[in-house]
């Protein structure tokens, strides 16, 4: 079927929020979808799902074979065996809203990529606060950023324009390397400015944990390398400079992020993030 998507959701330690998360795929109003599982810790998530009192025939459980091997190898064993035209991606602690993926393939097959706006939810599903809310737009590689800048496994996008994989060997900011292989082909996203995905900052993620700053200083500069060196060959080749620009600004925001949490205990880091993006945005105009 033309409009089937694959909803790609490894899962890692996830027996806490993994009912949660393929609930909201249950939820969606548009039917035709299968959510791949891929087990990283040979847990039996059908089993899990089963205990709560969830069965479907469009869960397909998969599993690496090992154990903490990555999201990114998660991700690739799912992509592998999918057959749909059009992928999303769900993390085992994170929330679709109802309509995500319907309204995403109202305008998927013109652009190619479709981003969301999140609710950034705390780990007891407290609202922090959304990123990207607005108006829908449209958005190349170099503006991209400076929209979705908190997260981008929100994406849905069509396999038939653009087939990549996740970097097994890149140990953080994996989806936005994968996102610059599919603006490789597509030179817009189709952004929709209503927060149709619940982004969970769970304490002990890759992103959230203790040390995860500085690991994420280190991985921000060697992203920026390879943005620099030619590695991301865009299909609009001037969205590269939007795009180095917002890792620019991100590193430095990393770089002193510690000391104003420090500071200011619970300071969220799109909340310390936002205002260099405005402020470079202003010097531009």
């Amino acid at each position: 079927m033309r409009d089937t998507i694959s909803i790609v959701m490894p899962a890692y330690r996830a027996e806490a929020t993994i009912v949660r998360a393929v609930a909201s795929a249950l939820a969606q109003s548009h039917p035709h979808w299968e959510l791949l599982i891929i087990s990283d810790d040979q847990t039996d998530y059908k089993a899990v799902l089963a205990h709560a009192g969830i069965a479907d025939q469009r869960l397909r459980f998969l599993t690496t074979g090992a154990i903490g091997s990555g999201s990114s190898a998660a991700r690739n064993v799912a992509l592998d065996v999918a057959t749909t035209p059009y992928v999303a991606i769900l993390d085992a602690d994170d929330v679709l809203h109802p309509e995500k993926l319907e309204r995403a393939l109202a305008v998927l097959p013109e652009y190619g990529i479709v981003s969301t706006a999140l609710q950034v939810m705390g780990a007891d599903m407290s609202p922090l606060r959304q990123v990207g809310a607005g108006p829908d737009c449209i958005l190349d590689a170099g503006s991209y950023k400076f929209t979705n800048f908190s997260m981008d496994s929100m994406l849905v996008y069509d396999r038939e324009k653009a087939d990549p994989r996740f970097d097994v060997e890149l140990m953080r900011l994996t989806d936005i390397d994968f996102l610059l292989k599919l603006f490789a082909v597509n030179p817009q996203c189709f952004h929709l400015g209503a927060p149709l995905h619940q982004y969970v900052k769970e304490p002990q993620s890759v992103s959230n944990r203790p040390g995860a700053s500085a690991r994420l200083i280190t991985a921000k500069a060697q992203l920026l390398q390879r943005l620099r060196n030619g590695h991301y060959p865009l299909a609009d080749p001037g969205g590269l400079g939007g795009m180095i620009r917002f890792w620019e600004i991100s590193q430095r925001a990393e770089e002193a992020y510690a000391s104003r949490l420090a500071a200011n205990p619970g300071l969220l880091f799109e909340d310390h993030l936002e205002p260099r993006l405005k402020a470079a945005s202003t010097s531009d105009a």
